[in-house]
């Protein structure tokens, strides 16, 4: 039921149960009985009730809206009040999944306040329930470390971390020789000893992604990292295949399969709409809902003819004629146009 009276113009978004939202207990009790989790990284408010209705796990407000919502070629540019809009549209969106804030380049890595002083706001501004940081260098862990001491839940980031690409030198596969494999399953159990409550692995082998699940205690989520994770994470437009141009061809991992052709529809809709306004179809009577009856048209139309609006005055009583004998056609939307004009 809408929260709304019937007869507003929008509707509002379903009740919510509190009861089911998706708290940190339950991920500790899927991981513990083998169950996988499922996580989506999404940007805005109708996405984030798409994930309501399915049932996700966790939302993740990735900081890779940079590229997929800003047109960026990284994740870089994004500020945290950029960041904080897009956690609050999905906050407001999904009441079922935990959510997850991603924390943007340059807001933790100098000090370990700033790095506390940036995860508050992605709560308190933001909606968020916890928060990730990309990494696992002494500086990322003391960050994440002093964040989990302020009482705010942090999920890890390791293998392939994109806010690093000018360290890794652009965006490259991490744990594909000896030390680089060793290196990635140290992070993770460095990340897990000061207390994050999962790790994302990021395009890293799946034997290495296999040998970190089994080292932690806690959940593995994996993009790119094969089906031995704990859980799997795919960002919303790609799995959906949703956008379609050459930039975002660009910036669509390989590793993504695509669940759906959601672009196509966009495009074929909107090639539909741009043709049923220009010949004239679109709005129909069915579409044309809020009525007036015909002795206020006719009083209206008197009321034009007073102001010396007489071509108004025809098209509102023409207009009137066409909706009542269900005729559209190019022809009134003409005269419409001529009226307006």
């Amino acid at each position: 039921m809408s929260n709304l009276p019937e007869n507003a113009v929008y509707g509002g978004p379903k009740p919510q149960n509190p009861n089911q939202r998706v708290t940190l207990t339950h991920l500790r009790q899927k991981h513990r009985r083998g169950e996988p989790i499922t996580m989506v990284t999404a940007y805005d408010y109708p996405s984030a009730v798409h994930l309501d209705l399915a049932g996700i796990d966790i939302c993740l407000v990735g900081d890779s809206a940079s590229m997929v919502v800003h047109g960026h070629d990284t994740t870089l540019p994004i500020s945290v009040e950029e960041m904080l809009v897009h956690c609050r549209a999905v906050a407001r969106g999904a009441k079922r999944p935990l959510l997850v804030g991603d924390l943007p380049f340059g807001t933790y890595e100098s000090s370990s306040n700033q790095a506390v002083d940036a995860a508050v706001r992605i709560l308190k501004e933001g909606g968020m329930d916890t928060i990730k940081l990309e990494g696992g260098s002494p500086s990322r862990i003391t960050a994440a470390k002093a964040i989990v001491e302020a009482g705010i839940a942090v999920m890890g980031h390791v293998g392939l971390t994109p806010q690093a690409i000018s360290v890794l030198g652009g965006f490259r596969a991490q744990g594909k020789n000896i030390a680089s494999a060793v290196k990635v399953v140290e992070t993770a159990m460095a990340l897990q000893e000061v207390g994050c409550f999962a790790i994302v692995l990021e395009c890293v082998p799946a034997p290495v992604a296999a040998a970190a699940t089994s080292a932690l205690r806690i959940p593995t989520v994996g993009i790119g990292a094969g089906p031995f994770c704990s859980g799997q994470v795919l960002v919303y437009h790609d799995l959906l295949g949703a956008v379609q141009h050459p930039h975002h061809a660009k910036v669509t991992p390989k590793f993504c399969k695509q669940f759906g052709q959601v672009g196509e529809a966009i495009n074929k809709a909107l090639l539909e709409y741009k043709e049923e306004v220009t010949n004239g179809s679109f709005p129909g009577p069915a579409h044309s809902p809020y009525k007036i009856s015909s002795s206020d048209v006719d009083g209206f139309s008197k009321e034009l003819q007073k102001l010396g609006l007489e071509k108004a005055a025809s098209a509102a009583a023409k207009a009137a004629e066409k909706i009542e004998t269900g005729e559209s056609s190019s022809e009134g939307k003409n005269h419409q146009m001529s009226a307006v004009g």
